[in-house]
């Protein structure tokens, strides 16, 4: 593998934690992931991915992406975690989820505990923020919930998304 091609793989593999990270503060991640794909392909001459691969992922973000919307749709009350003060919980979530699943999982477990350690960063976050306002201004619980189980489905499907392409350049 020359320089450049394993330059251009770095970058792909990056681009694909970002499309995660993104899908924690409700950004379309799932887009990010599958136009990274599309990309790696047609740079590669669609050798390792297919047309089939590329239309699954097709598929799935715009699945994922309508699922958050709808879920946007159904939260009431708009009160909403905020993302700018959990951004730096979330990275080191990210990164240290990544580190402590890996011996365990090997390969995937880099990519679940990026996510879920993210996940876990801003919810701790969130909920230190929580408790040191009065209850008239905290957040209501089932909004926490709500927030979390939308990042959890739409992070489900962002990690179904890279293990199959993974798998299918891996293969």
């Amino acid at each position: 593998m020359s320089f450049f091609a394993a330059a251009g793989f770095t970058i792909f593999i990056l681009i694909l934690f970002a499309g995660i990270f993104l899908n924690l503060f409700g950004l379309p991640g799932t887009v990010v992931i599958f136009f990274d794909v599309l990309l790696y392909s047609i740079l590669t001459g669609f050798g390792q991915v297919g047309w089939k691969i590329i239309l699954f992922l097709l598929v799935s973000a715009v699945i994922a992406e309508t699922i958050e919307f709808f879920w946007i749709v159904s939260e009431i009350p708009q009160q909403a975690v905020s993302p700018k003060k959990s951004i730096k919980a979330a990275a080191l979530g990210a990164f240290a989820g990544a580190f402590l699943l890996t011996p365990f999982l090997g390969g995937p477990g880099i990519w679940m505990g990026f996510f879920l350690g993210g996940l876990s960063g801003i919810l701790i976050t969130e909920i230190a923020r929580q408790s040191g306002l009065k209850a008239p201004y905290r957040t209501l619980n089932y909004v926490i919930f709500n927030i979390i189980g939308k990042n959890s489905v739409k992070g489900f499907i962002s990690l179904s998304m890279i293990a199959f392409s993974l798998s299918n350049i891996y293969s």
